[in-house]
């Protein structure tokens, strides 16, 4: 990290110059010419972009074709690297005896300023060079030869170049990002292209976005062939990954009409996919720079590296961009040789002096502006700041690089088949026309590139640099990452996320979506007329639940699971059933077993006190058969308490209604003796045969052989069975009883009340009758209200579900039982316990004879 008083020297570095500015800047410093010669045998002509003149009012000089009078340097000294890549292949080559071998190589340099018409002039002074010597003074072309020509880093540059280079088959290299147009051999057909195709980048550029699950990202793209192209490949990969395209930017040529419509829209993102090369959107990028979008994440194939000398910011546009670049290996004898490199050494480069002289402080000479004096000890290009000048190659420097070897092996390949053919034509030199070139470099273009041990670039792998520029000036390219578009799927993509510097204003990985996400429990729900990536978040359904981000489909829980309330969970429903360890269980099987205790208890009394007129008055065997059926009564409701399972819930229905018919039918029986015994006005001997032979008592067999062949009929065709219901009750699963046939069910209680209300008829017709001990209207009460019971029981029952449903059955069974029990025997237990002397016979005598006597006589 350089050191903070470092910041102003690094801000204030001069890069525009006026040609009237002379007070300041020496006139060597903007004096520059369009050319320079490096000598050799064979030439290579190398077309370079390293400065440019440009003008504010347009100002036409008077003599001077294309000339202003107020005309403006730029020098781009990030490109001067071309040009050491250049002599650096060069001197690998002339210095190898392997390679080309008593054959040098040399170029000629022209620099490319955009202008169509200088562009084809030059091409066209070198081709005729050998014949126009006054190009190059003291140029000696006697045995020059050329070979090819280099040409970039623009397509625009290169297909003008091209298209005279095309007319004599001329061989020509580029070194930009490839372009298809290029490709066309109808159109180029000796045009070479050094770069790789980009046929993985948009896969890879598109794979990082969806790594930081970006949904929502803007491109900015050349309005040319390439441009659409990568548009194309762009919308085919994000559809597959599921990423939208907030807005698409297409820069025109001229870019003066399109400037108002850039910005709109701008603002929608945070992710901004650049592609193109510097050339074509080198404009657009100073605009972007100069507006400090410093919130918006980069995503780019190419660098910014235009510098302004007002600009006096600490922040970036471009800090925390991310870039990718091919893969190449690199070269680290390259970085030894700019060591070397200085205007002693090479006199014939025109761009060395004023790089001494701007940034070492060197002084032109009087008689030369070649010459340098006063110069600091040791400088060197390496010291310079990264922003200036890069000493690790770029892409473009390794593209000519290998587009020197590529020229280089061609010439050797033709220079072995030379001399297999004319073994001994002499050795020392080479004759060939450039056309016959093309030969050789179609070889090398067909090869596999990656196998070339001189070929620096691997096909199919890029390395992603982090752009470090905070403060400005820094410049720095650290590689966080790579992808290589030949590995499995799901290991292509390698990051270092913890080595990533985002822009200023991001602590954490940028968002960037349409809609903020569905958390867990919710579900996306796409708006019409918009992208997929723009929707709401709306909750899951009942029983459904998404434990991810942004789903678009809720998972519905199994039957035995249930969604928690926040819908990202699914628990295991609890099993819901009346068992004895719930409270609700518990006390009705207590009162259930008080109950049966209280109903053994009266038959104890009875029992004991069988001998008593209370007892024996009112058919004491009926009462002991009814007391037993109340104990069965109480008892069978604990049936109902409990884990269900097939036996139990055979036996609930069965024990209730066999006990309840026992019951009733018992009721009837004491009922209907009573109306014989005072009522029914049959001849003597019938009635005294039915009270002799007990008559009555055949009701409770005959009765309950009616309800047995009821639940018979029930159990054979429908029988109860358990049932499991896991939608009533939220959470819980519910098992009881399903009582299978619903009209046999009713049946059965049908028939129970049918009972009840018989026995009410019988003892409402016996209840005024002179009897000392009459039950009957005690009888009838018990009938009225266990009617009222179960009657009342049947629309509660069904509007309940779960352990309610089986409590309120429960209860309905304890309930009319206790009925029984309490207004049958309640007030003959009182009158034994409470009150003995009224269960005496003189009592009853003296009662008796009082009724007698108050009686009227007939």
């Amino acid at each position: 990290m350089f050191s903070w008083i470092f910041i102003p020297w690094l801000l204030q570095i001069p890069k525009v110059f006026s040609a009237t500015d002379t007070v300041n800047i020496s006139k060597c410093y903007y004096r520059i010419t369009e050319h320079f010669h490096h000598e050799g045998e064979v030439m290579i002509g190398a077309f370079f972009p390293l400065h440019t003149f440009y003008t504010m009012k347009e100002k036409p000089h008077s003599t001077l074709p294309y000339q202003y009078l107020d005309n403006y340097i730029q020098y781009n000294f990030k490109n001067y690297q071309y040009i050491l890549a250049l002599l650096f292949a060069i001197e690998e080559i002339n210095g190898n005896p392997n390679l080309l071998p008593n054959i040098s190589l040399g170029f000629d340099f022209y620099n490319v300023r955009f202008i169509e018409k200088e562009t084809l002039i030059n091409t066209f002074i070198w081709l005729t060079a050998h014949v126009q010597r006054k190009v190059f003074p003291n140029y000696n072309c006697k045995k020059k030869k050329f070979s090819a020509a280099l040409t970039g880093a623009s397509w625009i540059t290169s297909s003008q170049i091209g298209t005279l280079l095309h007319l004599y088959k001329f061989p020509q290299i580029t070194f930009g990002p490839y372009d298809p147009v290029l490709s066309d051999h109808g159109q180029y057909s000796s045009l070479y292209q050094m770069t790789p195709k980009d046929t993985s980048l948009s896969l890879a550029i598109v794979t990082l976005v969806a790594h930081f699950r970006w949904t929502w990202v803007g491109l900015i793209l050349p309005d040319d062939q390439k441009g659409n192209k990568i548009l194309s490949d762009f919308r085919e990969e994000m559809e597959r990954k599921k990423i939208c395209i907030a807005f698409v930017k297409m820069i025109p040529a001229t870019w003066t009409s399109y400037f108002a419509k850039f910005w709109e829209n701008m603002d929608e993102t945070n992710v901004i996919i650049i592609y193109g090369d510097i050339d074509s959107l080198e404009v657009v990028m100073r605009n972007i720079a100069q507006r400090l979008l410093t919130w918006n994440v980069w995503v780019m194939n190419i660098e910014h590296h235009v510098l302004d000398n007002a600009d006096y910011f600490m922040l970036d546009t471009f800090h925390g961009s991310l870039i990718f670049k091919h893969h190449y290996r690199e070269n680290f004898e390259f970085t030894k040789f700019i060591q070397t490199v200085n205007p002693n050494k090479y006199p014939e480069d025109i761009y060395l002096p004023k790089l001494w002289y701007l940034f070492f402080k060197c002084s032109f000479s009087d008689i030369n502006c070649h010459i340098m004096d006063n110069c600091q000890i040791n400088a060197s290009l390496d010291v310079l700041p990264n922003h200036v000048f890069d000493v690790a190659m770029s892409e473009e420097s390794i593209s000519i690089y290998n587009g020197v070897y590529a020229v280089a092996h061609s010439l050797h390949e033709m220079r072995l088949q030379q001399l297999q053919m004319q073994p001994f034509e002499n050795r020392e030199g080479m004759e060939f026309f450039s056309w016959q070139l093309n030969t050789f470099l179609k070889g090398i273009e067909v090869r596999d590139k990656g196998n070339l041990d001189w070929r620096q670039t691997i096909d199919g792998e890029y390395d992603i640099l982090n752009l470090w520029n905070l403060p400005k000036g820094l410049g720095l390219k650290v590689k966080i990452g790579s992808f290589t578009a030949n590995a499995p799927q799901g290991q292509q993509l390698s990051l270092s996320e913890q080595m990533i510097q985002w822009p200023e204003i991001y602590s954490e990985i940028p968002l960037s979506v349409c809609s903020e996400s569905c958390r867990p429990g919710l579900r996306k729900v796409t708006l019409e007329g918009k992208a997929i990536c723009c929707y709401k978040c709306t909750p899951c359904a009942d029983n459904e639940i998404s434990n991810e981000t942004d789903v678009d489909q809720c998972v519905k829980c199994p039957e035995s699971h249930y969604a928690n309330r926040e819908k990202n969970i699914c628990y295991k429903k609890f099993v819901s059933f009346l068992s004895y360890e719930d409270p609700l269980g518990m006390s009705l099987a207590s009162i259930a077993l008080c109950l049966s205790a209280l109903t053994a208890f009266v038959i104890g009394i009875f029992v004991k006190h069988r001998d008593t007129p209370i007892v024996k008055a009112n058919n004491q065997s009926l009462s002991y058969i009814l007391l037993i059926m109340l104990t069965f009564c109480f008892l069978c409701s604990l049936n109902f308490i409990g884990q269900p399972n097939t036996a139990a819930c055979i036996l609930q229905q069965t024990t209730f209604a066999v006990a309840f018919t026992m019951a009733l039918a018992t009721v009837l029986a004491k009922a209907i003796t009573v109306v014989l015994a005072f009522k029914v006005r049959f001849p003597g001997r019938i009635i005294k045969w039915l009270m002799i032979s007990r008559g009555p008592y055949y009701i409770i067999p005959i009765c309950t052989l009616i309800q047995l062949l009821l639940c018979g009929l029930w159990m054979a065709t429908s029988p109860p069975f358990i049932d499991q219901d896991a939608h009533t009750e939220h959470g819980h699963i519910i098992i009881s009883c399903n009582k299978g046939s619903t009209v046999a069910f009713h049946s059965v209680l049908g028939y129970l009340c049918f009972l009840a209300l018989g026995s009410y008829t019988m003892a409402f017709l016996s209840r005024n009758l002179p009897d000392t001990f009459n039950e009957s209207k005690f009888l009838s009460f018990s009938m009225l209200v266990f009617f009222c019971v179960w009657v009342t029981f049947l629309p509660v029952y069904h509007s309940t579900k779960g352990k309610v449903m089986v409590a309120m059955e429960v209860f309905s069974i304890l309930a009319s039982s206790t009925a029984l029990l309490a207004f049958i025997f309640g007030p003959k237990c009182y009158i034994i316990l409470l009150r003995p002397e009224k269960n005496a016979f003189n009592h009853i005598r003296k009662k008796t004879y009082s009724r007698k006597k108050n009686s009227p006589k007939i």
